[in-house]
């Protein structure tokens, strides 16, 4: 007896509102934590457009905010989400998920608001 699995794919227009609901949510958070930056300093990438998801425009947007942004939204993550609740039963401690691959750098992953609260607080 065998079990099939039906996949249902995303279509193209969904896929690329999805990422850009994350790009737009992670613009919207700088712009929130820096007022001072305006559309002249921060946007989104275009479609297939190369280099980061979130534009850093100007000298004081890069400065202000010294990180080169790439934004997935994908259910792959499925198991890295298991894996980050699993870290938040452990404590009443902010919860920090570090991850590594074979011959790659450990990765630390934090809750995104819990990362615009660190920012502020600098």
């Amino acid at each position: 007896m065998s079990t099939f699995q039906i996949k249902t794919y995303m279509k193209n227009d969904s896929k690329k509102a999805k990422g850009r609901y994350l790009q737009n949510l992670v613009r919207d958070r700088i712009v929130k934590l820096y007022p001072v930056l305006s559309k002249k300093d921060i946007r989104t990438s275009m479609i297939s457009e190369n280099g980061a998801d979130v534009k850093l425009l100007t000298q004081t947007a890069r400065k202000l905010f010294p990180y080169s942004i790439e934004c997935k939204n994908r259910e792959d993550f499925k198991q890295v989400y298991n894996y980050f609740r699993q870290t938040k039963g452990h404590t009443n401690q902010e919860p920090l998920l570090v991850v590594k691959m074979n011959r790659e750098k450990a990765l630390a992953i934090i809750d995104l608001e819990h990362f615009f609260n660190l920012q502020e607080d600098s």
